[in-house]
């Protein structure tokens, strides 16, 4: 039977600059580094979305899906950024060698391009093949000109299928700048650009809000057998939340940017006659979220982080911590409500871990037998053994 036409989000992460990287580079080194950036990248999308093939320096990457969580992915691709930006400057700092490839890492940037449609999915072995029109669409919008037309050296591209898929209506209010190319043999496509530097400046600049140490007044937690990524979208999302958060009926965006989840957005949570008006006051996918919930009647807002952590075999586990109210009139309060606190997040967490392994088990059994490309080894070398600058 012929393999029929599959919805699918299609991702390529681009690394910009490498061929003249290449050019001027001592070979050794720069394979070490490039091994290095392609499993950084590739590792961001996981497991969200598998690895269709390594396309030298990009990594083209796929979800089967109808429909895109557009917080979701805008943050993936942000992550994967930051987790790219991360790694160019630690080679940088952590390398003694002076070679050409070593000198040149900070020339490197990324590009990342989102379409979404039908592809069919052909097996040869243990692989995925994908192809289909929209497999070219992607490809085609490597070739692009936002470089020259918007000054970005590192950009987001999402196209309006993929917008489509997002749900996302007015992509100018969710900060995205309009661009079209006109490709041979497809027409002119339409994309929506977000410069992926100065999402890098923001991530730098913006403070760090966790509750942690003797801030803390108490802790809950659970351990799940799921991955983090897999962990936060349950933590996160405001339709997951619903069927496991103690009590709520219902949770509305009232403030923030649209499409987006993050510092700044305002949620109504319903609970029956009571809605509960909570801020993100810091959002760090997939590490941690901290909420600032005000309750009704007069008492004081209550602060809380969502901590996941990486226990290093495939599981997480997934700390709620309360922040100790300041003032002894409110740590008074504080210390009454504890007992309906308990209650809430104690069965609230009770009814999340079974959800988020469910989750978890459907993910490994949709990939049973569809093997994945290698992703090459660095070996460090640039690290361990620096060469002179210019040496062949």
């Amino acid at each position: 039977m012929l393999s029929q036409p599959e919805p699918a989000c299609l991702v390529i992460a681009d690394i910009t600059g490498y061929t003249g990287f290449l050019a001027g580079a001592e070979l050794d080194h720069a394979q070490d580094i490039l091994a290095a950036l392609m499993s950084t990248v590739v590792t961001a999308f996981r497991p969200a979305f598998k690895l269709a093939k390594l396309e030298g320096d990009a990594a083209f990457v796929y979800a089967m899906t109808p429909v895109v969580d557009s917080a979701e992915l805008q943050d993936t691709i942000e992550s994967c950024y930051f987790a790219f930006r991360r790694l160019l400057r630690d080679i940088s700092r952590a390398s003694t060698c002076e070679c050409n490839a070593c000198v040149l890492v900070p020339k490197l940037d990324l590009k990342v391009v989102a379409h979404h449609g039908e592809v069919v999915r052909q097996r040869i072995g243990g692989w995925e093949e994908l192809v289909g029109s929209d497999v070219i669409v992607v490809h085609r919008l490597l070739k692009n000109h936002v470089a020259e037309e918007t000054g970005f050296a590192a950009y987001a591209m999402y196209s309006e299928g993929c917008l489509a898929a997002m749900g996302l209506d007015d992509p100018a209010a969710a900060g995205l700048l309009e661009h079209r190319e006109e490709f041979e043999g497809v027409g002119e496509v339409v994309g929506w650009i977000r410069d992926l530097e100065a999402a890098w400046r923001d991530e730098l600049d913006r403070s760090r809000i966790v509750v942690e140490g003797k801030a803390i007044a108490k802790t809950y937690s659970i351990d799940v057998d799921a991955p983090r990524a897999i962990a936060w979208d349950w933590v996160t999302s405001p339709a997951r939340r619903l069927q496991w958060q103690y009590g709520a009926t219902g949770i509305t965006m009232v403030d923030g940017t649209a499409g987006r989840r993050g510092v700044g957005t305002v949620n109504h949570c319903v609970h029956g006659k009571d809605t509960f008006v909570e801020e993100v006051l810091d959002w760090q996918p997939i590490d941690y979220l901290t909420l600032q919930t005000q309750l009704p009647g007069p008492v004081p807002k209550l602060v809380n982080s969502f901590v996941l952590v990486d226990l290093e075999d495939g599981r997480t586990r997934i700390e709620m911590r309360v922040a100790r109210p300041r003032s002894a009139k409110d740590r008074a309060i504080a210390e009454q409500m504890l007992p309906m606190l308990d209650l809430s997040i104690t069965e609230g967490l009770k009814a999340l871990r079974p959800l988020i392994e469910d989750a978890a088990a459907q993910a490994r059994s949709a990939a049973t037998g569809i093997e994945e490309p290698d992703l090459p080894p660095s070996r460090a070398r640039n690290l361990r053994e620096p060469i002179a600058a210019g040496a062949g």
